[in-house]
């Protein structure tokens, strides 16, 4: 059953356009579609793994200011007299170099932290996108600190026959995102099927075990980390080329809030997951914004988010999976005989 979710909502939401006239809700759908790309690949790690990263939002950030640097261009001083200048290149160029930059980043961070395990992790990659936030906000010369960087290029298409195309229409952003969040969804789904993946899913149960069959431990979650930055900085790129202007606050600790909300709301650790979580939890403050203070927002998000999960605490798609499959046993049990019925 729950295998089927990811492909009726690939359909649902292509049909989506054809009937949703207003760009305020088509906007929305775009952003949630970047944060369920984001969740994705957070989930990859945490639902997976087992392994909480709440740095996740500094590969979202580095994606989004490497794609646009590349596509506005920059002229920086470095020590011993050093100068680097770009003129500025195409925005898909700069796609393809924040999922290479950031899963370098990833990569990195995962041979220096997944040394340690559990709270220390979680400093670790804490600490990391607080530097990252820092390094955007004081280098101005590069970032343009709070200043921002803006008139940020549209996404541009290489069409074989057509020549380039540039994305500026808010349908025509929302079919990219859509396409791309399948993408990372099939990445995710070939990779969890493979032998890499029962590796992975093998550290998360019991790490000894898996350690004592031979499973590299160190390189299994570096790759993990690797793809799941990657994953994230692409999603970054989006953002930067749709909003077009960025500035540090793109590295706000709440990005990741939502990001693991989204991740253990739907089910961590499931496939169609951070879609569902994505969905609800990337439309419901559009859908409580017009009808109560921003205060109150954040007190129902809360609470049907603690509702959610004192209901089905493992999130809402294995709370689906367990239901699909109690449901064919009860059908199957013989109903009780009546009194005084004949046998």
């Amino acid at each position: 059953m729950t295998r089927l979710i990811a492909p009726l909502l690939l359909v649902v939401f292509a049909l989506v356009p054809l009937w949703l006239k207003d760009p305020y809700l088509l906007n929305a759908l775009i952003i949630t579609g970047i944060f369920t790309i984001c969740a994705m690949s957070l989930n990859l790690l945490l639902g997976f793994t087992g392994q909480l990263s709440l740095g996740h939002v500094a590969f979202f950030g580095i994606g989004a200011y490497v794609s646009a640097l590349t596509a506005l261009g920059f002229d920086v001083s470095l020590p011993f007299g050093l100068r680097v200048t770009h003129e500025g290149g195409s925005p898909l160029l700069g796609f393809c170099l924040a999922i290479v930059i950031t899963g370098a980043c990833g990569y990195l961070i995962g041979r220096l932290s997944f040394r340690v395990r559990g709270a220390y992790f979680v400093i670790v990659t804490i600490s990391f996108a607080e530097v990252v936030r820092l390094v955007a906000l004081n280098w101005v010369e590069l970032t343009q600190g709070p200043l921002a960087l803006t008139s940020i290029p549209n996404m541009a298409l290489v069409l074989p026959g057509i020549g380039e195309m540039t994305l500026r229409t808010k349908m025509e952003n929302y079919y990219l995102v859509l396409v791309l969040a399948a993408a990372s969804y099939l990445v995710v789904a070939r990779l969890v099927g493979s032998r890499f993946g029962r590796a992975m899913r093998g550290l998360k149960e019991n790490e000894s075990l898996a350690l004592s069959l031979g499973i590299n431990a160190t390189r299994t979650l570096t790759v993990a980390a690797t793809v799941s930055a990657a994953m994230a900085g692409g999603a970054g790129s989006l953002y930067a080329h749709y909003i077009r202007i960025i500035d540090p606050d793109v590295f706000l600790f709440s990005y990741t809030v939502t990001m693991v909300i989204m991740v253990v709301s739907g089910g961590k650790g499931t496939l169609a997951g951070p879609l569902v979580g994505g969905i609800i939890f990337g439309l419901l403050p559009v859908a409580l914004r017009p009808v109560m203070a921003p205060e109150a927002q954040w007190i129902v998000y809360g609470g049907i988010l603690i509702a959610i999960l004192f209901v089905m605490p493992r999130g809402i798609v294995p709370a689906l999976e367990g239901f699909a499959r109690r449901r064919p046993k009860a059908a199957a049990q013989p109903k009780p005989l009546e009194a005084g019925a004949n046998p």
